[in-house]
């Protein structure tokens, strides 16, 4: 089989008769309507598994969970051509894979990965997913009660393996979060602290000299590959109610190759916004093939924040390694709460060195703020009130 074909331009073609269409999903097999896995908590299960060659080419699942943060605590990870347990090729919290961080879902369209109604329950991923030898996908349930999933996963076996098979890299996607992260306190020119007190100055003064040391990395990666884009999930818990409290103004900064020791990005953007293909600090909820705002939070972009950009039309190549990052506010001022997944594409073996290690239950829990306490506490006291009213003016 010849892989690397356009799916719509090439749809017409027919394919050779070793090219034989599979799937495995959560099907009752006795026949019956029990169409779930039912994942005991700290538990591991295979979602399925293959031994030939072929290429996943889409993946569904919907769930049911009723722990807190569920989507950050159950942990999808693959593993393709025999990969061994400690060393997948992805590890990511199951919402985040899909493309929305903060244990969140909602609805919203591109063309690698999708969250479709019911509020967004449906999820779906395109990314194609080539092996030569064989894949396994397992999910972990990390959550204090049981965690219910029903998923499809479709895929295509080439009988006669596929032509050229070694130039094909293999699917990676890695989730980070720094909360905060690393953040500049002072001008390094004149030695003054910044300060919301001083709003301008700290949005927008000071020069990045030093971006490896303080930028949010996205992605860091050894050996030769092709990045493909990533979803970038902030929580803006900066407390600057007096002024225009916008989370961005950081540059994205993309290190290849030889330019990651010079420390002087091979690509440079000109701000969060413009990196993700929007611009003037979006405040609309926005879906694009490629780009999007799936959360543009609340006032003054108070609150959690999802914004894509998929690198499909134009993948950003590496021969000897890449770092993805991103200024957190301008030169890294702002003290915000991070995190990201990432998706790239990279000859095997990977260096699984330069990942971040996935952090325990405590460090992916997605921070809850005072003021959704207060709106909810309300919101119970309004109904409550409301009832009385009721009852008195009908009794």
């Amino acid at each position: 089989m010849k892989l690397g074909k356009d799916s719509i331009n090439d749809i017409a073609r027919l394919r050779p008769d070793s090219v034989k269409r599979r799937r495995i999903s959560s099907h009752d097999i006795s026949g019956g309507n029990v169409d779930w896995i039912d994942i005991k908590p700290k538990e591991t299960v295979i979602l399925g598994e293959f031994v030939g060659a072929g290429c996943i080419k889409h993946v569904w699942c919907t769930y049911q969970c009723f722990s807190r943060n569920s989507l950050r605590n159950a942990i999808l990870r693959m593993y393709w051509d025999g990969e061994n347990d400690k060393n997948p090729s992805v590890e990511v919290p199951l919402g985040d894979f899909f493309g929305m961080g903060h244990a969140k879902k909602r609805n919203y369209v591109s063309v690698p990965l999708q969250m479709s109604p019911r509020k967004g329950k449906g999820f779906n991923c395109w990314w194609p997913m080539p092996f030569s030898k064989s894949f396994r996908i397992t999910l972990e349930n990390d959550n204090e009660k049981r965690f219910r999933i029903f998923y499809y996963i479709d895929y295509e076996v080439y009988e006669d393996g596929f032509e050229n098979e070694d130039k094909f890299g293999r699917f990676h996607a890695v989730w980070h979060r720094e909360n905060p992260p690393k953040v500049k306190k002072r001008d390094m020119k004149t030695g003054k602290k910044f300060s919301t007190l001083s709003p301008i100055k700290f949005m927008f003064s000071g020069k990045n000299t030093e971006p490896l040391k303080y930028n949010y990395k996205i992605l860091e990666a050894k050996g030769k590959g092709h990045y493909v884009g990533c979803h970038l999930d902030i929580d803006n818990i900066t407390f600057m109610p007096w002024f225009f409290n916008w989370p961005g103004e950081g540059d994205d900064m993309i290190f290849i190759d030889d330019d990651v020791d010079e420390s002087t990005p091979t690509l440079h953007g000109t701000g969060t916004e413009d990196y993700v293909n929007q611009a003037y600090s979006q405040r609309e909820s926005y879906s694009a093939p490629y780009h999007g705002t799936i959360k543009a939070g609340g006032f003054n972009w108070f609150g959690k924040i999802t914004y894509y950009r998929y690198h499909v039309e134009d993948p950003i190549y590496f021969n000897k390694k890449i770092i993805v990052s991103i200024e957190h506010g301008h030169d890294n001022h702002r003290k915000d709460d991070w995190s990201s997944t990432a998706y790239w594409y990279q000859k095997e073996p990977h260096d699984s060195a330069s990942f971040p290690q996935l952090l325990d239950r405590n460090g992916r829990k997605p921070k809850t703020h005072g003021m959704r306490i207060l709106r909810k506490y309300i919101g119970i006291l309004m109904f409550i009130l409301l009832i009385i009213l009721i009852y008195s003016f009908l009794f």
